[in-house]
């Protein structure tokens, strides 16, 4: 859930540049002091950085940030939720053994990401927004059982084999476990069940998705809803157990994601988003 102008982790041909700028060097710190070298298209994952309280974004994730807010209303609580969510999901992973972890449309890896949640872990952070993965190879440079690398979750073949046997151990030979958040909503149907289909076919049995969908919260909202395009997918939450295919969701079914397993009372937040734990 955020503008149309912010989703750079839609499934699309890999970039080199973003606005004509040349990005595998750029650093937030580096763009305040040459703000014409910033980029000058916003992405989601910036964005939510932002509303996580991070410093990783650029001034157009601000004010695609607040654009949006301003035609929705406050966002930081959900996506703190949203955030919380995807730290109990790993935490339920790695109880179940689980210790080689692939993560699609990663966005920034702090804030909660999965390495800080699971530090024992090996984890391959994927994305295909170049100026986001040179982020996170910035965050990550130096981490022994961390990287951060482009990957298309329509395509696995886009993801170097190399790095993934580095930093997914367990790929083709015991449980894993995948962290598709983010992605479901701009997927239609049929391209969502293809790539769930994949990913199942790909992992061992025993492995673990771990998984969202945006529920109808926007029909509320035309400005906000219009802001996301016409490749934006709200879902009726009784058809998110069929759109998982072979997946199995867990005995905690699939929920509202501060109602899912939560450590205390849940976060009192719109219901955006609806996710669960399924297994293979």
């Amino acid at each position: 859930m955020a503008a149309r102008t912010a989703v750079d982790r839609r499934p699309v041909a890999r970039v080199a540049t973003d606005g004509g700028v040349a990005m595998s060097d750029l650093s937030p710190a580096e763009a305040a002091v040459d703000p014409a070298a910033a980029p000058q298209v916003p992405s989601t994952a910036r964005m939510i950085d932002h509303w996580l309280g991070g410093t990783d974004h650029f001034p157009v994730d601000v004010a695609a940030a607040r654009a949006f807010e301003g035609a929705y209303g406050p966002c930081a609580d959900i996506f703190r939720s949203l955030r919380g969510f995807l730290g109990r999901t790993v935490r339920h992973l790695g109880a179940a053994g689980i210790d080689s972890f692939l993560v699609f449309g990663a966005g920034v890896p702090t804030r909660g990401n999965v390495h800080e949640v699971a530090p024992a872990a090996s984890v391959l952070y994927t994305d295909i927004d170049p100026v986001t993965i040179a982020l996170g190879q910035r965050i990550l440079a130096g981490a022994d059982r961390a990287a951060y690398a482009y990957g298309d979750a329509t395509d696995l073949s886009t993801i170097d084999p190399a790095l993934l046997a580095r930093y997914v151990p367990a790929w083709g030979r015991a449980p894993v476990g995948v962290v598709f958040l983010g992605l479901a909503a701009f997927l239609d149907d049929a391209a969502l069940a293809r790539t769930l289909d994949e990913l199942y076919a790909a992992v061992p049995a025993g492995s673990r998705l771990a998984f969202d969908f945006d529920g109808l919260e926007l029909a509320g909202h035309p400005e906000a809803l219009a802001l996301m395009g016409e490749g934006f997918h709200m879902r009726d939450p009784a058809a998110f157990p069929a759109l998982l295919g072979r997946w199995r969701p867990t005995a905690d079914g699939i929920s509202p994601v501060a109602r899912w397993r939560p450590d205390g009372p849940p976060e009192d937040v719109p219901d955006a988003f609806h996710g669960g734990v399924a297994v293979k």
